[in-house]
């Protein structure tokens, strides 16, 4: 899987390069053997955005971008489009992505939901079914489908990392709440023709492998 995810990250056009952050040396043994650049960071990181900010403090590009390890489907067009969406507004200081989230998503606790404003800025993320569906009689509400992909202005990163946790952060465990309830905006790429299937839980397995049977990738 961390293979799938370096190789669709590498398909990104506006990125420098791929750098996999991590504290246990089995995974940088993995690096090793398909040629992927690996730093170690330190076992004592509570986040991932920790992590990052570990590898990002020794860098000098201006904006970092920050891939989970569990997206295999990941492809750059889509990093370039989560790049694009912070340069198209610099009011802000880090961006991610959604797309419109399939029904079964919808009622996933594992597949987060956000909800964007008119300037296409995230008003809020949660585990929950995000807007409600007060009137049955309506249909169900268009639902956008979080990705775990962020794009910082670098100074931006140091910044976060050093805000203290927030109730909502906690309560949903989502990190990016914390930004948020610190009065950060973020930018929102929405990217249509594609679908995130990230492995959240091991029954999430068999259903990328199908994905990818299916599409003559595995």
């Amino acid at each position: 899987m961390l293979r799938r995810v370096v190789e669709g990250a590498r398909g990104a056009k506006r990125v420098r390069e791929v750098i996999v952050a991590t504290d246990d040396p089995r995974i940088a043994e993995a690096c090793a053997a398909f040629g992927a650049t690996c730093k170690m960071t330190s076992r004592a990181h509570a986040t991932g955005t920790d992590r990052i900010a570990e590898v990002a403090a020794g860098l000098s590009d201006e904006v970092i971008v920050n891939v989970q390890g569990d997206e295999p489907l990941i492809e750059g067009f889509v990093i370039d489009a989560l790049v694009e969406a912070l340069d198209a507004d610099p009011e802000v200081s880090m961006a991610t992505l959604a797309h419109p989230a399939d029904p079964a998503a919808r009622e996933d606790p594992n597949r987060v939901k956000v909800v964007v404003d008119q300037r296409g800025r995230a008003l809020y993320f949660s585990r929950s079914p995000i807007p409600a569906q007060r009137d049955p009689l309506a249909g169900v509400p268009p639902t956008l489908q979080h990705v775990g992909l962020y794009a910082y202005r670098r100074p931006f990163l140091m910044q976060l990392v050093q805000l203290a946790q927030t109730p909502l952060e906690g309560w949903e465990a989502l990190e990016q709440l914390r930004a948020l309830e610190h009065g950060f905006a973020i930018r929102v790429a929405i990217v249509e023709g594609w679908r995130s299937l990230p492995v959240d839980v091991p029954q999430d397995v068999p259903r990328v492998e199908a994905h990818l049977r299916k599409a003559g990738r595995c």
